[in-house]
């Protein structure tokens, strides 16, 4: 049986984001909140998902590996996502959101029953860490990292 490098690039991008968005969900039975920048980095992992996912829709090579690059790419972003919001919590930058309460208008009490009804997350302290690593670094790693081995596997060079 030969090694098909596409195909390979076609499982892993199906794969990696689906382990990366089940870890991130699985963090949540042990207590870990998402903060707003969580979600951010999950978002484009759905994305990834779903366009891995019609790359096994399609007979053509030509789509496929299209269709494989791009979902590559959303990996990619999650993992950018993920570098920025580490450099948050590692205090190496200022974040751009408050990640507290939702803005409603100017109506204060609005804003303070929103406070009330869900648990206030900071995007600048992270939750957990292993090896002075948070999860948001990790995303970063393993995103990172995993588009480009599936770029790599994608348009290498078939052999006849």
């Amino acid at each position: 049986m030969r090694f098909d490098s596409l195909c390979a690039a076609r499982w892993l991008a199906l794969l990696l984001p689906l382990a990366l968005v089940g870890g991130a969900h699985s963090t949540e039975f042990f207590g870990l909140v998402p903060c707003e920048m969580c979600w951010w980095q999950r978002y484009p992992h759905y994305v990834a998902i779903l366009i891995a996912l019609s790359a096994f829709l399609v007979k053509n090579r030509r789509a496929q590996l299209g269709l494989v690059l791009l979902a590559a790419l959303a990996v990619a972003v999650s993992g950018g996502i993920g570098v920025f919001h580490a450099g948050v919590e590692y205090k190496w930058w200022q974040g751009i959101t408050a990640c507290t309460a939702q803005v409603h208008g100017s109506n204060p009490l609005e804003m303070l029953n929103d406070a009330l009804r869900r648990p206030l997350i900071r995007c600048d302290v992270p939750q957990w860490t292993l090896f002075g690593i948070s999860l948001a670094g990790f995303n970063a790693i393993f995103s990172l990292t995993g588009a480009a081995v599936i770029a790599a596997l994608a348009l290498r060079k078939r052999r006849a």
